[in-house]
């Protein structure tokens, strides 16, 4: 079975710059799990590496779809796999880096979500009871059908909180069942998974300090030409952190000063709840980026676990 090194983390933990230094060191080539840098044209408020950053490391999984395209878990899961395929056969070693818990599931534990159930309408008239009514009213639908989903799904996940409703319309199962029965499936890769982890404050003064980044390389200039070429409140990505706040100011909702502190909160409160989900899975080899002192530290940390796996790079 090939071997596929998984390097997860909540936002700001570092993982784009290790992946990099990672991928440089043992022939690897990167597939992104992140749900919102699949998305061209939104570069800044995404923390998407630039050509510079990527250091001629090829990336897969970045710039794939305009920012009004639908793109799920499984199309991800569709691609992802295509993708790990073509760097196994070119010689080289997959490397999957993200913070999607949901993504980074679909390939370890090889979910399978239906692809078969797509009902256009009923997404549609859903998104448009969020937009009316709020997300809390469709998340609290969720929770009628599926109570174990809706925990899992925050309400501000639009997207995922109407796929759930979907499967159940079709199906009269919660899509947690689906998810679960799918697990028993053998994964096709053997995935050797680094979870990052680090002080709490200190991954929180990093958030800040990217948001602040963000604002200085063009956030509201960039959701302003988002906006001129067609992507508003109704476009999925444009909900997503970092666009949602800039939108409200831009519209005259609240202030900039507001949209950032605003932004910087639910960036953390979002780390916080990636941390949880990761802790929730199995296998993870946690590196605490406190601990180290260099770069070259952590790699050679990763490359002794992989090692001790009997894993020759």
């Amino acid at each position: 079975m090939n071997n596929v090194i998984v390097i997860m983390g909540p936002t700001a933990s570092g993982k784009t710059k290790l992946s990099i230094e990672l991928a440089k060191d043992i022939n690897g080539e990167i597939v992104s799990a992140d749900s919102m840098q699949i998305y061209k044209y939104m570069d800044v408020g995404t923390a998407k590496p630039d050509e510079e950053e990527k250091q001629g490391i090829r990336h897969y999984l970045i710039d794939e779809v305009t920012p009004d395209e639908e793109f799920s878990v499984a199309r991800f899961q569709q691609l992802a796999i295509q993708y790990i395929d073509d760097i196994l056969n070119s010689g080289k070693i997959p490397i999957v880096s993200g913070g999607t818990g949901l993504y980074i599931d679909s390939l370890i534990y090889n979910i399978e979500f239906g692809d078969t159930i797509c009902d256009w309408e009923l997404r549609e008239n859903l998104k448009r009871e969020a937009l009316e009514k709020g997300n809390e009213y469709l998340h609290n639908k969720l929770k009628e059908i599926d109570p174990e989903a809706a925990k899992k799904i925050h309400m501000n996940n639009v997207k995922r909180v109407i796929r759930a409703i979907e499967v159940y319309t079709y199906t009269q199962k919660p899509i947690s069942l689906h998810q679960e029965e799918s697990r028993k499936n053998p994964p096709k890769y053997n995935f050797i998974t680094f979870g990052l982890t680090m002080n709490r404050e200190k991954l929180y003064d990093r958030i800040n300090q990217r948001v602040d980044l963000m604002m200085e390389k063009g956030l509201v200039e960039e959701v302003t030409k988002l906006i001129e070429m067609g992507y508003d409140k109704s476009t999925i990505a444009m909900q997503g952190l970092g666009y949602k706040e800039i939108l409200s100011y831009l519209r005259g909702e609240i202030t900039l000063d507001e949209a950032v502190y605003v932004l910087k909160r639910d960036t953390r409160h979002y780390a916080k709840r990636q941390l949880t989900w990761f802790n929730r899975m199995k296998d993870v080899n946690w590196i605490n980026m406190d601990q180290f002192g260099s770069m070259y530290e952590i790699l050679k940390n990763i490359k002794d676990v992989i090692a001790t796996s009997g894993i020759i790079l």
